[in-house]
């Protein structure tokens, strides 16, 4: 049976959604998600995530949470999804935005304490 839902507090994949907050294009790092926090941290590292499933998760969370498609959290990680499918390289200016945007929102003070 599944478990009855608030409409404004939803769950994908066992990742709350909080409906109020979705696609504000703001986001305040201390509302990440723990998992979703530990794999977008991987992400920025020197050893990314191989399984595009947990990689596809975060992309989803940003892609709500974020700003939609635009968002380069979620970007990255479907750049990083597609490079994992086809083991073509990945688009470096990609990276680098994502990086930077994490700067921005906060998840570090600079892009060196993401690597």
């Amino acid at each position: 049976m599944s478990q009855q839902q608030r409409p404004n507090n939803v769950s994908i994949d066992d990742i709350p959604v909080d409906v109020s907050n979705t696609q504000s294009s703001e986001v305040d790092p201390a509302e990440v998600p723990e998992e979703i926090r530990s794999v977008t941290r991987g992400l920025a590292s020197e050893q990314p995530p191989t399984n595009p499933l947990v990689v596809l998760k975060a992309g989803g969370w940003w892609y709500i949470h974020g700003k939609g498609g635009t968002d380069p959290a979620f970007q990255w990680a479907i750049e990083w999804v597609r490079h994992l499918a086809t083991d073509t390289p990945s688009d470096v200016n990609q990276f680098d935005a994502f990086l930077e945007y994490l700067v921005t929102i906060g998840f570090a003070d600079e892009k060196a304490a993401l690597r």
